[in-house]
């Protein structure tokens, strides 16, 4: 655990470190030339993590990410370190979407709106569906590739939880196609729950892109859920990838229920 305490203590300086810069910067720069340091700045935030925890990244797929135009990623999401391996790994400009709640953080929050993250309020859903649709229309107006866990929150257990029906509005809504991402291994190095820090590796799998040309608000579920069994494709199945200390030993779980929520 002490090992643990000095990676959280240290990375909490880093990130108020690269946070600052970005805020600094977003008062001298416009919001094209800010955006392209963000993604050099948060590339750079992302590595010093990585490598202080002691987490590698192995990335797979990479020849499915289209170097222009607009797309949306939808990954699972199993950890913290989530976020870190995909902003130092993957090679193309990636704006994330986040709870709310996150915004508040001191810094951090004025630098994560600064570099064009967006953020959803899951408390009122009306006006998460009109986020939704006006998101995907600049994703698309804009040519950006956001991701999202759409999960919604990380998982306990380390299996593949319901699928939020948000990024598929904001994808038919935006006319962009859908990047399926699995990522494998997080959960071993930082566990939803736990502030202890495991050396390990995280790999990405980057999935085909599936169309939604011709699709319609109503076609949203099935966009979710085939969307959903590509991630579970990729990541090898729908139940735990990965055994914590004191868990019983691997075995699939049946494909759980789809969520109704936005």
């Amino acid at each position: 655990m002490l090992r643990s305490a000095w990676i959280l203590g240290v990375g909490g300086i880093v990130t108020f470190w690269y946070a600052s810069r970005v805020v600094l910067l977003s008062f001298y720069r416009d919001r094209a030339a800010l955006c392209g340091r963000c993604y050099s700045v948060a590339r750079a935030w992302s590595r010093a993590i990585l490598k202080l925890s002691g987490t590698s990244v192995r990335v797979e797929g990479v020849e499915n990410l289209a170097l222009d135009g607009a797309f949306i990623m939808v990954s699972n999401h199993e950890s913290w370190f989530d976020v870190w391996a995909l902003a130092g790994s993957l090679p193309v400009d990636t704006r994330f979407a986040i709870k709310k709640e996150l915004e508040r953080i001191p810094i951090f929050g004025r630098a994560w709106r600064a570099c064009g993250h967006i953020s959803i309020d899951r408390s009122n859903q009306a006006v998460a569906i009109d986020s939704m649709s006006e998101a995907g229309k600049l994703i698309k107006a804009e040519g950006l590739h956001m991701l999202f866990f759409a999960e919604g929150t990380r998982c306990s257990d380390g299996a593949l939880h319901p699928f939020k029906k948000g990024p598929f509005v904001i994808a038919i809504e935006g006319g962009v196609p859908i990047v399926p991402i699995a990522l494998v291994g997080s959960r071993s190095i930082m566990p939803k729950g736990s502030f202890r820090i495991r050396p390990g590796t995280v790999t990405v799998r980057i999935g085909e892109q599936i169309a939604v040309e011709g699709m319609v608000h109503d076609d949203r579920d099935q966009l979710r859920d085939s969307v959903r069994e590509a991630v579970a494709r990729l990541r090898g199945g729908w139940g735990r990838t990965c055994c914590l200390p004191g868990e019983p030993p691997l075995d699939d779980v049946p494909e759980a229920s789809s969520s109704n929520t936005p």
